[in-house]
């Protein structure tokens, strides 16, 4: 095995035989944060780390927060939480949960049926109508592969006696308020683990370009929702070079990320009230 490093560390250059193959010069090569999450982490720009929570949402949705040190107790075993190290070492309290793979996975559903519906198209059918006529629980096995995701929402509901949803409008709406709702839930059991209030999250990756959910996550956890950067693993890469390579101070990162790219704040409300 390797010798193990801190992330941000110059480990060597790439060797001649690949210089060659790429046309390139001398390079080097410095470790990263270890994982595409960790590099996401490190590109928030927090307001106030402590009160903060994030949604690194895509496929799959990472839902935790930074704290000081490892959250090791009965409760966060029992409810499913991991610790794994940010960079410059702090702790990245942490639980994996299901994110848009229902939502891809009805899409595809679709488009073997003949119908394609867009992301942008799914937006507006669930915007046209109020609420979901039922809640599931994203993080069933039931939806944990790949198969006709209308029927097993319809199945879910009819085991849970919920209203089941026939439209695609109603079935998407689902969708998206029961990710909103699971969100809720994780991050009250932070709050639960750790005793601290959270009063922000930061939510990054692809799938804060739905704008839908980002408002649904903040009206349903009550809390205020700052959604950006879109690339938020690679630009958290790109900072993590930059200060081993002493071209950044890794406390400038904020700036550099705030001053580069679009965020949206949304608030517990029917309206998006923010945007810079």
């Amino acid at each position: 095995m390797p010798q193990r490093v801190q992330a941000g560390t110059v480990i060597g250059s790439i060797l001649p035989v690949i210089q060659e193959e790429l046309s390139v010069g001398s390079m080097e090569v410095i470790s990263g944060a270890s994982h595409d999450t960790a590099s996401a982490v490190a590109s928030i720009p927090y307001s106030l780390k402590e009160d903060a929570a994030f949604i690194s949402c895509g496929t799959w949705s990472l839902v935790g927060m930074e704290t000081p040190k490892a959250v090791i107790t009965e409760k966060s075993y029992e409810y499913g939480f991991t610790n794994e190290q940010c960079y410059g070492q702090s702790n990245r309290l942490l639980k994996n949960i299901t994110g848009l793979w229902i939502l891809q996975e009805l899409q595809r559903n679709w488009a073997e049926a003949g119908k394609y519906v867009s992301q942008g198209q799914m937006v507006e059918l669930a915007e046209t109508i109020n609420h979901a006529p039922a809640i599931i629980d994203p993080n069933d096995e039931l939806f944990s592969t790949p198969g006709v995701m209308t029927q097993r929402i319809r199945e879910y509901c009819e085991r849970t006696g919920q209203q089941a949803p026939y439209t695609k409008a109603e079935i998407i709406r689902v969708i998206l308020e029961s990710l909103a709702e699971s969100y809720r839930h994780t991050i009250d059991e932070m709050e639960e683990i750790t005793g601290k209030k959270i009063n922000i999250i930061h939510m990054v990756g692809g799938g804060i370009q739905n704008e839908l959910l980002c408002q649904l996550t903040a009206n349903i956890t009550g809390r205020k929702v700052v959604a950006g950067p879109v690339e938020a693993s690679a630009i958290g890469n790109i900072i993590i070079q930059l200060a081993a390579l002493g071209e950044l101070e890794i406390s400038g990162g904020k700036q550099v990320v705030e001053s580069s790219f679009a965020f949206k704040t949304y608030l517990p409300s029917l309206v998006k009230v923010c945007e810079k």
